[in-house]
C-alpha cells in the first residue's frame, strides 16, 4: 500500500485487531449475521512516520447514512459551545462578515452555537439521516460528500472552516485538504479537531482505532500533511474531550505568529517518542494485556451470576467487543440514549440494544463503553451506584 499522507512505500503492521465488521453497522434482526468483515489493521509510515489503516470500507458505505448523533450527549454539546465562543473571541472581530463551513456537521449541534454567536452558517453532512434532522432544527445543511468538487460548487470562502472528529475519517484526504484551502478566507481560520495518537497511546484507548478513522494524527505528522497543501498550524490546545483530542488552529502560511504553547505541546510531543515506531509495539503489548484483564473480569462475573450490561453502544465499544470476542452470553444487552438505535443490535457481536428510559430491570454490572463521557455516566447515574450497581470502566483516561 502507498501511505494516505506522503505516498511512500515502506509501511509495516504495529497492531492488529482481527477481521471487523464496520462497527457503526447496526443491524435489524433479519440483518444479524450477514454483516461483512474487513481486516482493521494498524500500520506504520517509516516515511513520514503517519500511523493508518491498510483496508478502506467505502465512503459511501460508512458515512452515506448512519445513526451516530453529535447531539445526544451533553458534553460533546457543551465542548462544541466552548469552542464556538474561544473561536468568536479570538478571531471574529477580524472579519468582516462572520462565516463558517462545518465538514461532517451531522446534526448540526456544533453550528447551532455559530448561530446563537451571530454567524453565517453552513453545514456538508454525508449522512442522509443526519443532514435531514439538521435541516429541520434550521441549521442549511448540504447532504454531499465534502471535498474540492463540493467547495468549488459552493463557490465561497469562508471565515472559519470546522472539522470535528472528520479529518480523521478521510477517503479523498487530499482533495479534502485542498478544498479546505480553496474555500477559506485570507486571514481565515481553519479549526481542525482530532483524536491525538499521543493519547491514545497513553490511554491505551485502542478501541478508537476503527474502519471509520483511516488516520492517526500527532502534532508531527498533522503539519507534515498541512504543508504538503500549502496550510500552517499556527495554535493547538488539548482537549479531554473524547480522552484527549488536540483542537488544531491553521491558516494560509505567514498570516499569523505561531504560538507558544503549540511550540510547547511539540516540545513534550518529541519528548514522549509516541511517534517512534517501537513505541506503537510497546502500546500493542499493553492492548494485549487489557484483553486478557477484561476478559477475565467479565467471565468472573458471569460466572458469579451478576448480570452485566454495556453503558452506551459507541463505535469504539463494538471495536473492543469484537476484538475480546464478547457477546450476548456475557453482556445482554447495550444500553443507548439514541433513539435511532432503538431494537438494533450491534454489529458482529450481536448484543441487543435497550433505550434507558424505557429500561424496566437493572444489571450488577455497567460495562462502561462510552468510556470518554465517564464523568457523566457517574453523575447522571448516582442513584444507581448507590443501589449498589458497578460501573466498570475498560478505558481509564489519564
Amino acid at each position: 500500500m502507498k501511505c494516505r499522507v506522503c505516498d511512500g512505500t515502506d509501511l509495516e503492521p504495529v497492531l492488529d485487531l482481527g477481521d471487523q465488521p464496520w462497527c457503526n453497522n447496526f443491524l435489524t434482526e433479519a440483518q444479524v449475521g450477514t454483516e461483512p468483515l474487513y481486516p482493521l489493521n494498524l500500520m506504520y509510515c517509516n516515511s513520514c512516520r503517519t500511523s493508518q489503516l491498510d483496508y478502506t470500507v467505502d465512503k459511501q458505505i460508512m458515512f452515506g447514512d448512519h445513526t451516530y448523533l453529535s447531539g445526544i450527549t451533553k458534553s460533546l454539546s457543551d465542548h462544541f459551545k466552548g469552542i464556538a465562543e474561544d473561536v468568536d473571541n479570538r478571531f471574529g472581530d477580524g472579519f468582516t462578515k462572520k462565516s463558517i463551513l462545518d465538514i461532517g456537521s451531522n446534526d448540526g449541534t456544533q453550528l447551532k452555537h455559530y448561530q446563537t454567536l451571530g454567524w453565517d452558517v453552513l453545514g456538508v453532512e454525508s449522512s442522509k439521516t443526519t443532514a435531514a434532522i439538521a435541516n429541520d432544527s434550521d441549521v442549511p445543511t448540504l447532504n454531499r460528500f465534502f471535498n474540492l468538487e463540493c467547495i468549488n460548487d459552493i463557490n465561497k470562502q469562508f471565515s472559519v472552516i470546522n472539522a470535528a472528529g472528520v479529518f480523521f475519517h478521510l477517503e479523498e484526504l487530499h482533495s479534502v485538504t485542498d478544498a479546505i484551502r480553496v474555500g477559506l478566507e485570507d486571514t481565515g481560520v481553519f479549526v481542525v479537531q482530532f483524536l491525538y495518537m499521543k493519547n491514545i497511546m497513553e490511554n491505551n484507548a485502542f478501541d478508537q482505532i476503527y474502519h471509520e478513522h483511516l488516520l492517526y494524527y500527532s502534532l508531527e505528522t498533522i503539519q507534515k500533511l498541512l504543508k504538503i497543501h500549502g496550510l500552517e498550524m499556527f495554535d493547538a490546545f488539548l482537549s479531554p474531550i473524547h480522552g484527549g483530542q488536540m483542537i488544531g488552529f491553521v491558516g494560509h502560511p505567514g498570516k499569523r505568529d505561531k504560538s507558544t504553547r503549540l511550540v510547547d505541546l511539540e516540545k513534550a510531543e518529541a519528548a514522549s517518542k509516541c511517534n517512534d515506531k517501537y513505541s506503537y509495539f510497546e502500546f500493542a503489548n499493553r492492548v494485549a494485556q487489557i484483553k486478557e484483564r477484561d476478559v477475565a473480569y467479565l467471565t468472573k462475573c458471569r460466572e458469579a451470576g451478576k448480570r452485566i450490561f454495556g453503558m452506551g453502544a459507541p463505535v469504539k465499544g463494538n471495536t473492543l467487543l469484537n476484538y475480546f470476542g464478547i457477546g450476548p452470553e456475557t453482556i445482554e444487552f447495550l444500553i443507548e440514549k439514541n433513539e435511532l438505535r432503538r431494537g438494533l443490535y450491534s454489529p458482529g457481536m450481536h448484543i441487543p440494544i435497550l433505550i434507558e428510559k424505557e429500561l424496566e430491570v437493572l444489571p450488577d454490572v455497567y460495562y462502561g463503553l462510552a468510556w470518554n463521557f465517564k464523568t457523566e455516566i457517574l453523575r447522571n447515574n448516582q442513584h444507581l451506584i448507590e443501589q449498589g450497581v458497578e460501573f466498570y470502566f475498560p478505558i481509564e483516561p489519564r
